[in-house]
């Protein structure tokens, strides 16, 4: 996946383990921890629901890395003033989340909640990552 280096991924990949204990994305987030916490009582919802923190601190930690390093921007060449994200998609995905009015911590986790479902199909299929852009 564009964005993610070596380290990081090897980060990744070992914080996980085996892909086949999730039967769905969603447990997978769960696992991260960055899934939003519950907090109700009576008919009082709350509004602002923080992450969970339950899961793998080093997971989240370099997932956060990876998302901060796919969104930011670089030079095509040094020669030229053309200025491109590493990663596309997850970029086109953060603007569209800070344009809704969030915040840029609470835009990254989104984006690291869209990479963990990306990562779960890529290793569940077994196939490379394909930027269609």
């Amino acid at each position: 996946i564009p964005g993610i280096g070596e380290k990081i991924a090897a980060t990744i990949i070992s914080e996980i383990g085996e892909i086949d204990r999730f039967n769905h994305p969603k447990k997978l987030v769960a696992f991260a921890g960055v899934d939003p916490s519950v907090f109700e009582s009576g008919k009082f919802t709350a509004t602002q629901n923080r992450i969970t923190k339950r899961g793998s601190s080093r997971l989240r930690h370099a997932l956060y890395m990876a998302v901060r390093c796919a969104i930011r921007d670089c030079r095509k060449k040094k020669t030229t003033e053309e200025i491109i994200p590493r990663n596309k998609k997850m970029r086109e995905f953060y603007d569209k989340k800070r344009e809704e009015g969030k915040p840029y911590k609470v835009a990254v986790i989104a984006c690291v909640n869209k990479l963990l479902h990306w990562i779960y199909a890529l290793l569940k299929s077994k196939k490379t990552f394909q930027d269609i852009a």
